[in-house]
């Protein structure tokens, strides 16, 4: 098993207010990715918002392959969407990308 970062883009067709991208935040932080050693390194947030409203995703996720950690960050991504109450269509996602990987020692 390894540990990727996965960056999962997005765009908020409407701007969510504070309290939303807080509870955003705070149901991705266990995937934070300052777990891991590039985290660390660069600094990574769990969520980053720009003036434009599109965003990024940036998860700490195991898996066997890094089509599987993708999968896995993009369904994580979805679900923490739904449950901080936005809608299927507020808030589309891009193509995740490997952000980096932690091998196991």
């Amino acid at each position: 098993m390894t540990t990727y970062v996965i960056t999962v883009p997005g765009t908020f067709l409407r701007a969510p207010d504070d309290g939303v991208k807080a509870d955003i935040v705070r149901r991705l932080r266990p995937s934070d990715p300052h777990h891991t050693e590039l985290g660390r390194e660069e600094d990574l947030d769990v969520l980053t918002v720009h003036d434009d409203n599109t965003f990024s995703a940036r998860l700490e996720v195991a898996a066997e392959t890094s089509r599987d950690a993708e999968a896995k960050a993009v369904r994580s991504v979805e679900e923490t969407l739904r449950a901080a109450g936005l809608e299927a269509d507020a808030a589309p996602l891009g193509p995740p990308a490997v952000t980096g990987m932690d091998n196991p020692a």
